[in-house]
């Protein structure tokens, strides 16, 4: 598809950062005449049709055309001055994205297979509810869940990227119920230009190198035209900073070992609160390198050499020798004893390695059209470690005949008559770390054409594609215990002839070797390569999309108030996904088999795997395929000098799944362009859909044995985790309203814009627990109860299937807000133009609905430990000129609460419950960011650049789960500095 903005005038200089441009601030920029928002590409236009443009929200492409769905468009000038190594970066600073991933997302993580996925979220509704598209294309996912990575798309090329703020399904399907993000590139490129930027934070970490290179020219007379870029970006991350309780990495002082004590419901009749949120906490039920956690023993620690001491709990606690410690609330105390605190081994920010490279080929066969291919490779890779050691929390047993116990335990086991004694430990006496290192490599390959044919009398653009998209993606998790073989080996005897072995003898004639865990003490090669073997957890994964598309737009009637405009089309998409483990992690199956990696061991589970520490991958596989017809109608309603103009939009979607069944997507909006001076109103109502993922129609089954209460009888089940093929599509209401104030002659060069919106999501995908499972089908919802036989004459067959349903809803509303001016400062005498911008989401409700009885509604908004805060902004004032740009930008979240749910209390505190938990802290504090750029045009050919971002190098805010990365900078103070040619 192609493009016909208005153009910008070259004596304007270029736009300075933040990258806000929905309808106020094209307008202000001159980016767009005042009948055009926010265009996106489409079809060439008909020969006598000027300035005919398609808007992402809406697949129109018509003279005049103001699409009812509000829309922000950031330009290459936007990304360029935002100087971050990865263009994910930048849009996701959008106030409307909330909860987007990316490199310090998931680093706490061993099995989720999203570490270092850089993936958009909108309005806080989850990746998998905001659609990407690359020049209004579905792009392959990268994993089951459909979530696309940006780090696999061209970035040089990017020249604006749309952000449509509202549900677009009626125009693009499936998985646009917040809307959808389209990355534009420059098809038409001329010539070679390069781009080369390094940086690091203020602590020395995060260095990161960029480097791009785009090459474009015309051939045959310009009917054949090559656009080619490569990229290579690589993030360093940063890395965890040890046990202990602080500083954090390099030096961070935000981190202050944070936890939530939670005392048990029965025991707050005493007017205090059930939780508190502390500071130096330590968990006792484990340490640096061991601690005896129950019994007579409690509270002997073990230290270098393995000598024991008394450990110092903190809160000035004394163990009961049953387990608990008076003056701690299980299981943190407050200071004592911090060095096994293990929240500090995490990878704070991911190492992140991108390579991408991109070629696209046109050929104008003649003026009306044109066939292209495009060829999209990119492999990134990242790296995190989830924890250092691998933690054991007072689950062990050790037997108090075990050799590699001190003279001194073995006889005080003896003078209190005891055989064996609880023990916890870090593990921190393990060489190497846990280390999870994903891999994800694309290939992309579409064919298409697009131009226009006359019939009817009419004009019209088409545009059709094919597209074959693969995401391989390798998981491999290094220095990870296997469970099984860990416990065998710390469970030691020694044999008559003096040698220490192991005791199970079945595991000593698979090659157990005994491991030291009493203290800091040199472990055996043999033992760490028996427990840690070199082949750790593995995860091969292959996932397809194939989709074809072809779509049509005109002009069909000249009516009375401007042309009728339609748009109509066909889709077929086909998504599949094949997932390979290891067989210790999965279980021994034909797709698992053993192997000299993976030989066969007599410990192990081999039915159903989980053997590790953690990391127990599982094979699956999966496939749907979707069918589609939309119609999209744009009706000028009037056009006058008395009433101004307005047009209607109505667009409805017919969908098949081969898998969730027919669902139905409309849109009716409109907007009106009144006879006040520069003033434009807008609504739009839609219905939205999202069909499941991969993940949840096909996940593959897990067994593990649990216990379940079914009318006051408690029976033992097999507890059976897997996908719902039955699955619906979750249906959304979305519902907005506006007002546009665009650059009247009464104050030039400013524009702004309010838009209110609501958002209703039913039939939310959901997961329960086993015991909500079993009771709501007690209660009588027989879908559930067809996932579960509790009644079998044969006990070992009672199983739960925990399967995802469609109970849950999502409630949304709040408003966004843009205001923009531009102006020149020679009238005080001054070279260049001064832009003033700013932008705000606020979130009035983000309420959810789990569906479960003796539940209540959550309030999302505002709390500053998830995704949707009550305030964010981003701001900027930037002058720029034909020498160079200076650029002041603040990014702001509001104060919060850690829940909407929780009572604030130190004293007279009401009995706690799980609706309204009490809690002596309910506050999180919001942060204001401020970041200072620049550029200097050196030459003709050459721009260099300057950013700090985080200038006063403000700490991320704690709160009792830690620091929260999806909506705090954990990075403190970054320098970044490049240089750009073009030629």
């Amino acid at each position: 598809m192609t493009i016909r903005p208005a153009r910008r005038s070259e004596a304007q200089p270029p736009q300075p950062y933040p990258l806000k441009l929905s309808t106020a601030a094209l307008l202000g920029a001159g980016l767009i005449s005042a009948a055009t928002v926010c265009a996106q590409e489409a079809a060439p236009a008909p020969k006598a049709v000027d300035n005919v443009v398609t808007v992402t929200g809406s697949r129109i492409a018509a003279r005049g055309f103001n699409q009812p769905t509000p829309t922000t468009t950031l330009t290459a000038d936007d990304i360029e001055k935002s100087a971050e190594p990865n263009i994910f970066n930048t849009i996701a600073q959008l106030p409307a994205l909330q909860g987007s991933t990316g490199s310090q997302v998931l680093t706490y993580s061993t099995s989720s297979g999203q570490q270092g996925l850089s993936a958009f979220s909108l309005r806080g509704l989850g990746a998998f509810r905001t659609l990407t598209l690359l020049d209004g294309q579905r792009v392959v996912p990268a994993n089951v869940t459909g979530v696309t990575d940006i780090s696999q798309f061209p970035q040089l090329l990017v020249k604006r990227v749309d952000v449509v703020t509202g549900g677009a399904s009626a125009s693009y399907g499936s998985d646009a119920v917040g809307g959808v993000v389209n990355f534009i590139t420059d098809k038409k490129f001329k010539g070679f230009k390069a781009n080369i930027e390094g940086g690091e934070t203020t602590y020395h970490d995060d260095k990161n190198v960029t480097l791009q290179a785009a090459w474009g020219r015309g051939f045959l007379d310009d009917k054949l035209h090559v656009v080619v870029s490569v990229e290579r970006s690589k993030e360093d991350g940063i890395p965890p900073n040890g046990f202990g309780a602080g500083p954090g990495p390099n030096g961070r002082t935000a981190f202050k070992a944070p936890a939530f004590q939670t005392r048990p419901f029965a025991q707050t009749t005493d007017g205090k609160p059930q939780i508190y949120d502390i500071r130096n906490a330590q968990n006792y039920q484990y340490n640096l390198y061991g601690l005896i956690t129950s019994g007579p023993l409690q509270g002997t620690a073990f230290g270098d050499g393995g000598v024991p001491y008394k450990f110092n709990y903190g809160s000035n606690g004394v163990p009961d020798g049953k387990g608990g410690v008076s003056g701690c609330i299980s299981p943190f105390c407050v200071g004592g004893d911090l060095s096994g605190v293990s929240a500090n081994t995490t990878t704070l920010a991911s190492e992140l390695k991108r390579e991408n490279a991109y070629t696209r080929i046109g050929y104008a066969i003649n003026d009306d059209h044109e066939i292209y291919m495009t060829i999209n490779a990119a492999e990134v890779n990242s790296q995190n470690q989830p924890n250092g050691g691998a933690p054991k929390n007072a689950n062990l047993t050790i037997q108090c005949d075990n050799p590699f116990l001190p003279a001194s335990i073995a006889a005080a086991c003896a003078a209190n008559n005891i055989t064996s004694f609880q023990y916890g430990t870090a593990n921190a006496n393990l060489p190497k770390y846990i280390s999870v290192v994903p891999t994800r490599r694309m290939a992309r390959y579409v064919i298409g054409a697009d131009g226009r044919f006359d019939a009817g009398g009419t004009t019209w653009s088409y545009n059709g594609y094919y597209q074959r998209g693969i995401n391989r993606t390798d998981l491999y998790v290094n220095n990870i215990t296997l469970t099984p073989r860990y416990n065998a080996a710390i469970d030691a005897i020694r044999l008559p002839d003096g040698s220490i072995v192991c005791r199970n003898v079945v595991a000593r004639n698979s090659g157990c070797q005994p491991l030291n865990i009493i203290g800091n003490v040199p472990q055996s090669t043999g033992a760490l390569a028996y427990v840690m073997p070199p082949n750790g957890p593995q995860q091969h994964a292959r996932q397809t999309q194939d989709v074809a598309s072809f779509n049509v737009s005109g002009e069909p009637l000249a009516l009375w108030a401007g042309p009728l405009a339609v748009a109509t089309g066909l889709e077929y998409r086909r998504e599949a996904y094949t997932v390979r483990a290891d067989p210790y992690g999965n279980g021994v199956t034909a797709d698992s088999p053993n192997s000299p990696a993976y030989p066969a061991d007599p410990l192990l589970n081999t039915s159903s795997g989980a053997n590790w520490f953690a990391g127990n991958y599982h094979n699956g596989s999966g496939a749907y395929s979707v069918r589609e017809a939309y119609l999209e109608v744009n009706l000028p309603l009037f056009k006058s000098a008395g009433l101004g103009e307005a047009n209607l939009n109505v667009a409805g979607r017919g969908t098949s799944y081969s898998t969730a069944g027919n669902a139905k997507t409309w849109k009716i909006g409109g907007t009106w362009k009144t006879s006040i001076d520069g003033v434009r109103l807008r609504a739009v109502t839609s219905r939205d859909v999202r069909a499941p993922n991969l993940s949840e129609l096909f996940a593959p089954v897990v067994i593990t044995n649990n216990v379940v209460n079914h009318k006051g009888t408690t029976l033992t089940v097999q507890q059976q985790v897997t996908g719902n093929p039955a699955l619906k599509p979750e249906v959304a209401r979305s519902t907005e309203l506006g007002i546009v104030l665009a650059q009247p002659r009464w104050a030039p060069g400013f524009s702004a814009s309010f838009d209110y919106y609501t958002i209703k999501v039913n039939g939310v995908i959901s997961t329960l627990g086993l015991q909500q499972e079993v009771d709501l089908c007690d209660a009588g919802h027989q879908d559930l109860c067809a996932a579960m036989v509790l009644d079998s004459a044969v006990p070992t067959n009672n199983y739960v299937r925990l399967q995802q349903f469609n109970l849950a809803s999502l409630k949304l509303k709040g408003y966004d807000i843009e205001t923009s001016y531009r102006g020149s400062m020679a009238g005080l005498g001054l070279p260049g133009m001064f832009t003033l911008r700013a932008l705000a989401t606020h979130t009035i409700d983000n309420i959810t609905d789990s569906g479960v009885p003796g539940t209540i509604p959550t309030q999302g908004a505002g709390v500053n430990m998830g995704t949707t805060p009550r305030w964010k902004l981003l701001a900027s004032q930037g002058w720029s000129s034909d020498s160079g740009s200076l650029t002041l930008s603040e990014r702001w979240i509001s104060n919060g609460v850690y829940s909407n749910e929780y009572i604030e209390c130190q004293t007279n505190c009401p009995v706690s419950t799980p609706i309204h938990q009490t809690i002596d802290n309910n506050h999180m504090k919001g942060v204001l960011y401020v970041d200072l750029g620049a550029t200097y045009k050196v030459s003709e050919n050459v721009m260099a650049y300057a950013k700090i971002d985080n200038l006063a190098n403000r700490n991320a805010p704690t709160s009792g789960n830690g620091i929260n990365p999806s909506l705090y900078d954990l990075f403190g103070r970054m320098y970044r500095a490049g240089v750009r040619f073009t030629f």
